[in-house]
């Protein structure tokens, strides 16, 4: 019997997929495991199921041991992880993409309504117990109907959210290091552009590329100065992909209308300037958060430790 450690909470069918065949340590505090915690329960571990909020490094294979087989990733996102690191050790990185997909597109698309149509500050005002009155030019937004989303990496999520978009009878245009299929394209009537062309022409910019090196602060100064003063940026992929601080200006001159953000560069922690303003909307990481998608999370991630265990490939290796 192996021993597999889980560093955060996961839902009960999960760990009883995983305590059917192996010993189990799972950490099940509200908050999140502390570094010094996590170095000293994955000693012997066999197989790690790890949660975004763990640094899965060189440091935290050592602490684990050569035994030490897979890494189960209960993300669809990995950039937690030194993969190279794992892979130059024979450690075998899962992920769990698509489970995630269509709750994720809810929220990217909830972002762009509650952004373009104001509704945060809506709601503001009336949980402050303002003084308010319906007026021809009250709390004006900004319809999508006709208007251009442009999506910045066109994988699942982003068509998941360009499908809804459409539904708003909006046009679709996207960025991407590749083309979409054929079919997407078809379906979507999705434009490529070049990604200054889109910042350019795009009414509601959404983002869904993968984060790494090279998308650290794909969008920032620069790129902010190309959209126009009546676009609005949604991003639902990594917060680093976003240069906050330039945000903040950017919504503070009102060089462009709005934002709404479901990830940070330092979560938990949001750039002060982001919170004084009115004209952007921030959820705490919400995505994947309906429990049909967290659950499905979990129990892709406990079949592939599993897998990786019994000496077969995982379903969704990294």
């Amino acid at each position: 019997m192996s021993r597999v450690v889980v560093t955060g909470r996961i839902p009960e069918v999960a760990l009883e997929s995983l305590r059917a065949e192996h010993e189990v340590d799972a950490w099940e505090a509200a908050e999140p495991i502390g570094r010094d915690e996590l170095l000293n329960r994955v000693a012997g571990a066999d197989a790690l199921v790890t949660l975004l909020t763990e640094r899965v490094d060189a440091e935290l294979l050592d602490a684990a041991g050569p035994q030490l087989q897979g890494v189960a990733n209960v993300a669809v996102g990995y950039n937690n992880i030194d993969v190279p690191v794992c892979r130059e050790r024979g450690v075998v990185v899962t992920n769990t993409p698509d489970v995630l997909t269509e709750a994720t597109a809810d929220i990217a698309m909830g972002l762009i309504l509650m952004a373009t149509r104001r509704l945060g500050e809506g709601e503001r005002i009336i949980r402050r117990r303002e003084p308010w009155a319906w007026g021809m030019f009250y709390l004006l937004g900004s319809g999508l109907q006709g208007k251009t989303l442009g999506v910045i990496g066109l994988g699942g999520i982003g068509a998941a959210t360009a499908r809804r978009a459409r539904a708003f009878g909006m046009r679709i245009a996207y960025s991407s290091r590749n083309p979409c299929s054929p079919e997407v394209a078809q379906e979507l009537g999705a434009q490529r552009l070049e990604l200054d062309e889109l910042l350019r022409t795009a009414d509601v910019v959404s983002v869904h590329c993968p984060y790494s090196d090279a998308t650290h602060h794909l969008i920032g100064a620069q790129q902010l100065a190309l959209m126009p003063d009546t676009a609005y940026l949604v991003n639902t992929a990594r917060g680093p992909i976003v240069d906050e601080a330039a945000l903040a200006d950017a919504l503070s001159e009102r060089s462009i209308a709005g934002a709404g953000l479901d990830v940070f560069e330092q979560e938990p922690q949001v750039h002060e300037g982001l919170l004084e303003l009115d004209n952007v909307v921030l959820v705490p990481h919400l995505g994947s958060a309906t429990i049909e998608t967290r659950t499905a999370m979990a129990t892709l991630a406990a079949d592939n430790a599993l897998a990786v265990l019994r000496g077969e490939d995982p379903p969704t290796p990294v």
